[in-house]
């Protein structure tokens, strides 16, 4: 009796491999058997072989996002949505359509809103001009601030002597009155007011998520913040239902979220693993360092901000919040890395790269090098010597989100801390020369697509997709061989599965993606046009090619 046969052929068009381009491939079991030329390929056919001709399509690696918010994505679909730059009679007369929708009294919760969109930090009044009867609550893009109305601050009993949380702030009027704007934990006290999903909106919301992000060629991702929509066992439940009806086709990483103020934390990470299934694995602890280093000023900087914020003269106001203590954080991550969890940071500002750090060189110290490839997630600014400390501490550097392009937020950005410090904002190209590991996560849904291939094309042209005049950070651009790596073969390094996925070579699981053109081979501002026509997991096809238009 002979070998069997392969399940799946592919051939008819361009298929990326390790070591350049090939014709064809063959499947068996899940797993690539063979690639190489179109006969190659074709005498692994045998009479129940699936043959697929590419007509000039190109396979590639399946794609990973290592940070992304799914749940978070979903229910913000179903709320009050307002498009990324927005000016503020937009955003009113939004929220005003939407109060009209809503029942007397009820809550409206959504977003998005920039500063520098709006033409200033925004205040509850504006709100309470077109909701005065209803508690309104909207996030900014960054989801570490929000925009509150009047009734919104009662009901959560928010008022005059109302001190700020540790780590949060509420900024305050000349009369010393809560203005509407709360920061970091401040903004998640109004949240805790508002209404959370139920579980099947959240599982609603998931489901929604996962097929947009398949429909990307999106066959990995990292869950970064569990519990940050609905709560953490919400959200476990919700994958945990999912992946029993079969619908979690991805493989998930999941980040169960540490605090040293929230105490239930360390029981969700305890019993983590009775959530685990054959495609979710929640073995990875994410901390926030800081904020982000907008209009907020709440993202931990070395260098004083460019500007100031009206009636905050404070260390927080000139540098930033480090909201976890260094002795607190370096020994919460040498446990976590002796547990053998991985933990993904927060850190968009520079000083909270090197608490990062700083706590990562604790758990080597402590425990050795280990299998955990702790990762820094954001990295909106990083210190040169920190680069080459990275790369010796064998730290990983996750470059997100997708903002190294002209956007809303990079205008708050750059309005906060200048010119000057922006061109070297995500400093990938550094990254790359320091030889670090380098990921990418779009942290959808403070992007507003969750497209790896806008984000691809961004990375080389650091312009907005297609192109254009302005250009962010064009110090960092890097190559699109570089930028396709670091959604791939870097990624599945990142998630200790380089073994099995994120190359097209025999062995390799096939996890694999059809798409219409070779992005190597058009220019450059048409790479985000990319489109997904096919999309395999282990062999199966889970997203079928869409039909042609009449």
């Amino acid at each position: 009796m002979g070998e069997p046969y392969a399940d799946l052929i592919l051939v008819g068009g361009d298929v990326k491999t390790a070591s350049g381009w090939a014709e064809g491939l063959a499947v068996r079991a899940g797993v690539i058997e063979t690639v190489g030329t179109r006969a190659d390929a074709l005498r692994r056919r045998g009479p129940e072989t699936r043959v697929r001709d590419l007509a000039g399509d190109t396979v590639l690696p399946g794609l990973h996002d290592l940070h992304v918010h799914p749940v978070y994505a979903g229910v913000r679909e179903r709320r009050c949505k307002i498009p990324q730059g927005s000016d503020l009679a937009t955003t009113l007369r939004i929220v005003a359509e939407h109060v009209r929708r809503t029942a007397p009294g009820a809550w409206v919760l959504g977003g998005q809103w920039d500063a520098y969109a709006l033409g200033g930090i925004p205040d509850r009044t504006m709100l309470d001009s077109v909701a005065p009867g209803h508690p309104v609550l909207l996030e900014d893009t960054s989801g570490h601030s929000s925009w509150a109305n009047s009734a919104a601050l009662r009901i959560a009993g928010v008022g005059p002597g109302t001190p700020d949380p540790a780590g949060g702030i509420f900024e305050r009027d000349a009369a010393g009155r809560p203005s509407g704007i709360q920061r970091e934990t401040a903004a998640d006290l109004l949240a805790a007011s508002a209404p959370r999903p139920d579980d099947d909106e959240v599982e609603a919301a998931l489901e929604w998520a996962l097929g947009e992000m398949l429909s990307y060629g999106i066959t990995s991702f990292t869950e970064a913040a569990v519990g940050f929509t609905a709560g953490p066992r919400a959200e476990l439940r919700a994958y945990t239902r999912l992946a029993a009806r079969g619908t979690v086709r991805q493989r998930v990483r999941l980040s169960l979220v540490w605090s040293p103020y929230d105490p239930t934390c360390e029981d969700v990470i305890a019993h983590r693993n009775l959530y685990a299934s054959d495609r979710v694995t929640p073995d990875c602890v994410k901390i926030f360092l800081d904020g982000v280093p907008t209009d907020s000023h709440t993202a931990a900087m070395l260098e004083p901000y460019a500007d100031t914020v009206a009636g905050r003269g404070d260390e927080a106001g000139r540098h930033g919040m480090l909201v976890v203590a260094p002795a607190v954080l370096d020994q919460a991550v040498t446990r976590f890395d002796r547990m053998g969890i991985t933990v993904k940071f927060h850190a968009a500002g520079d000083a909270a790269v090197r608490a990062a750090l700083d706590a990562i060189e604790a758990a080597r110290t402590a425990n050795g090098h280990g299998p955990c490839m702790h990762n820094v997630g954001h990295c909106t600014f990083v210190s040169k010597p920190d680069i080459e400390r990275a790369t010796r501490l064998g730290a990983t550097f996750e470059v997100s989100p997708y903002l190294w392009r002209p956007s809303p937020i990079c205008s708050d950005i750059a309005a906060a801390v200048g010119r000057e410090a922006v061109e070297r904002a995500w400093p990938v190209r550094e990254m790359l020369d320091a030889r670090a590991l380098v990921v990418a996560g779009s942290d959808w849904c403070v992007v507003p697509s969750v497209s790896p291939w806008s984000a691809m094309e961004t990375l080389v042209t650091r312009q907005e997709p297609g192109g254009s005049t302005d250009r962010f950070g064009a110090s960092q651009a890097i190559g699109l061989e570089e930028a396709f790596d670091l959604f791939t073969v870097n990624s599945a390094r990142q998630e200790g599965m380089a073994h099995r996925v994120g190359r097209i070579e025999p062995g390799m699981l096939a996890d694999i993606i059809v798409v219409d053109r070779n992005p190597f081979e058009v220019p450059i501002t048409q790479v985000h046009a990319t489109e997904v026509r096919m999309v395999f997991i282990e062999g199966e096809q889970v997203v079928r090619e869409r039909p042609e238009p009449d």
